[in-house]
């Protein structure tokens, strides 16, 4: 029978559907079946081959995200049981990993004996004394958490049930996933936005500090958020929309991705600000202080937060179960990203019996063997190693140009059909210097006095 051409679906080159099996029994090996092209040529010369490496690169990077990222549930999760207790155990001093001059709340109004300099925060210690039980550097990984090893364990173990039986078990994990995070992220709002000082934050929030546009850094992290936000070039989109019919309306859904994405993150920005202005005015200092970036703020700025409220407990596992969800929705869509990739190009290998799930399963288990560095004494220094250079911007940029490239000189811009209401605009913006020519004709017309022969 004819073999089947395979394509990483995650080289983006703009199609709605990727390396479909040619002959009957290669289609019955797929668990969903997808709509195929009309012929292999046309897709052959739409990504004209050479391409492919785009999509290689992209699986490389996602395969390295997927590794790194997946990290942070595992903290997550470690904050998530320690938060079943009556007393937060980042909220206080006193313990056995902390130091001396470990203080649990701080102010202005400290009368302690230690200068302010040596002065440490009891959630910063619990963050790295407890929990990283962090090392003085890369060179000293020191031995594996094992508490952080389980929670990493579980982490992959349920990435990997809610994606083994494809994007049918995805989907259905996806209205939970996605929809709980939602309502969470209300009530954080709602109680942040009635705490002492919330507005303070807001206004902090809102306020833009017109200077910080001039840095080349401020740029480069929100196009790395974009980037991340959106799964620009990471192939999970394209791999995912792959199972979408010919028909689709893609526009639509980029408008409806977009206006949920920017406008989740915005919302989100009310539940963060409002709780650090009011962290800020119970210890009386800016909230430039408090506020954190990164794995600080989700870690130690916000647990802090936490355990100045009421009923601090209730809110630190509402705030660690919706940061899981949120976490592990991005980890299993990448993580369906890349395998539905390798499915489609080894089809036949496979979409045979339980082929699939087995090849799942490798994949955790060797990305969790990976990941392991990373739950070590220098395990923090391995993950920042990761997260700036192995799915960072800059490799993000570099292959967005190629596919950019690829797009528009191989693909070809005049693909694309201008809908109705864009051709009209074409047409406005034509007709805006073209009507001066008849329009000041009749005017010097109306306006001359005399007949038409004078």
């Amino acid at each position: 029978s004819e073999g089947s051409l395979s394509i990483p679906p995650s080289s983006n080159m703009g199609e709605d559907d990727f390396t479909k099996p040619s002959s009957p029994d290669s289609e019955s090996l797929a668990p969903i079946q997808r709509e195929k092209w009309t012929r292999k040529m046309d897709f052959i010369l739409s990504v004209a081959g050479g391409f492919i490496c785009i999509g290689y690169a992209s699986m490389v990077v996602v395969a390295l995200l997927n590794i790194y990222y997946i990290v942070i549930l595992a903290w997550a999760f470690f904050y998530l049981f320690q938060s079943f207790t009556t007393e937060l155990p980042w909220g206080k001093c006193g313990q056995y990993w902390n130091t001396p001059c470990c203080v649990a709340t701080y102010s202005k109004s400290n009368s302690l004996n230690q200068t302010l300099l040596n002065i440490s925060m009891s959630t910063t210690e619990y963050w790295e004394r407890r929990v990283l039980g962090l090392s003085t550097g890369l060179d000293d990984v020191g031995t594996v958490r094992w508490e952080l090893a389980l929670c990493l364990l579980l982490s992959w173990v349920i990435c990997y049930f809610c994606i083994w039986k494809g994007v049918k078990s995805t989907g259905k994990v996806v209205y939970f996933t996605a929809t709980f995070p939602f309502l969470m992220l209300i009530v954080l709002l709602i109680r942040g936005v009635t705490l002492p000082g919330a507005l303070t934050g807001i206004r902090f929030y809102l306020t833009p500090d017109i200077n910080k546009l001039a840095n080349p850094q401020v740029w480069i992290d929100a196009g790395t958020q974009i980037f991340f936000s959106f799964a620009i070039c990471l192939g999970a989109l394209v791999s995912l929309g792959s199972y979408n019919k010919f028909g689709n309306n893609c526009y639509k859904d980029c408008i409806i991705l977009s206006l949920v994405n920017s406008g989740t993150s915005f919302i989100s920005g009310f539940a963060i600000f409002s709780v650090l202005g009011f962290m800020a005015e119970e210890q009386g200092v800016h909230i430039s202080e408090v506020a954190e970036s990164g794995p600080g703020l989700a870690f130690i700025a916000y647990p802090k937060a936490i355990t100045m409220m009421p009923v601090s407990t209730l809110w630190a596992i509402l705030f660690f179960v919706m940061l899981i969800l949120l976490g592990l929705d991005s980890q299993f869509v990448e993580t369906e990203g890349f395998i539905t990739s390798f499915v489609d190009m080894f089809p036949r290998q496979l979409r045979k019996g339980y082929n699939r799930e087995i090849f799942i399963a490798a994949t955790c288990f060797i990305s969790y063997l990976v990941g392991l560095t990373m739950v070590t004494n220098g395990g923090m220094y391995v993950f920042q190693l990761f997260d700036y250079y192995a799915a960072s911007g800059v490799c993000l940029l570099w292959v967005a140009f190629f596919e950019s490239g690829a797009i528009a000189w191989i693909y070809g811009k005049d693909v694309y059909v201008y809908p109705e209401w864009g051709t009209a605009i074409g047409w406005v913006l034509a007709l805006s210097s073209m009507v001066f020519i008849p329009g000041y004709a009749i005017y010097s017309f109306v306006i001359t006095p005399g007949s038409i022969r004078e």
